[in-house]
């Protein structure tokens, strides 16, 4: 059913706040969404923060690259006031941080940046938060993770992120997803959303007990398209204005989105 498909804050609601940030995040919940993306990379001391590049230059005035730094010389940037004066001095957050704030029953998408070292220092931060496994879910494109982070976390959900290249048929192939999310043990797929995402290959995930996630979807029409593929989740920059044409464009689905 189109209206079990959750609204996820890509990077929090990140067309109207600084992507990656607690203002983004919160923000994000204000406006309904079910959830939030944001991506984590592992800093020079072993700790855990919430960027989404290499390094600080695109967001911020000073440019430092995560895995040279420490969290304390990341903390002291200001990664918002490149998206306006009323952002200005937000932080980059830690992964306790983001955590921490995360509203009871609300979603976390983490999607992984950096590769099998970061799971040592996530599995004692997910410890220590006590946040229920039932709120998060992994995300990374490197296959080998998703399955390593498998024995290491069986509680966690994880899912294999992919995009799709077109050269006189699409690559990765549905057979390809298939072979790659049974040999890494996924527990589904997460995509761009592109013409190789049809009922077929939604019907074939389904049958075999996977998830489909898909990202970042702006435009009401291809959110249309998804929701009524049954999607689990749609990743979004603009959450509460699409949850609002999602309602009213799909009036049968009801209340949007699972909802917490």
């Amino acid at each position: 059913m189109p209206g079990n498909t959750l609204i996820i804050g890509h990077r929090g609601a990140s067309r109207e706040a600084p992507e990656n940030t607690l203002a983004s995040f919160m923000l994000a919940f204000a406006q309904g969404a079910d959830g939030v993306e944001a991506d984590f990379r592992l800093t020079r001391d072993g700790r855990i923060v919430c960027l989404h590049d290499d390094s600080t230059g695109r967001t911020s005035a000073v440019d430092l690259v995560v895995a040279q730094a420490t969290l304390s010389q990341l903390r002291t940037l200001d990664v918002g006031a490149w998206k306006g004066e009323a952002f200005a001095g937000e932080p980059i957050p830690a992964l306790k941080d983001v955590l921490s704030n995360l509203p009871p029953g609300k979603k976390l998408y983490i999607e992984l940046k950096s590769g099998l070292e970061i799971l040592p220092p996530l599995a004692a931060e997910l410890a220590a938060a006590g946040t229920p496994a039932s709120q998060i879910l992994f995300l990374s494109f490197d296959a080998e993770l998703i399955r390593t982070l498998k024995e290491r976390l069986p509680d966690y959900r994880a899912c294999w992120l992919t995009d799709y290249r077109f050269r006189g048929s699409w690559r990765p192939s549905p057979d390809e997803i298939l072979d790659t999310l049974a040999k890494s043990r996924a527990d589904g797929g997460a995509s761009r959303d592109r013409a190789v995402l049809d009922l077929l290959l939604v019907r074939e995930l389904r049958k075999r007990g996977l998830e489909i996630h898909v990202w970042t979807v702006d435009a009401a029409s291809a959110a249309v398209r998804l929701c009524e593929l049954g999607v689990d989740s749609i990743m979004t920059n603009r959450p509460g204005w699409l949850r609002g044409e999602l309602a009213r464009r799909l009036p049968a689905a009801g209340s949007w989105g699972g909802g917490s």
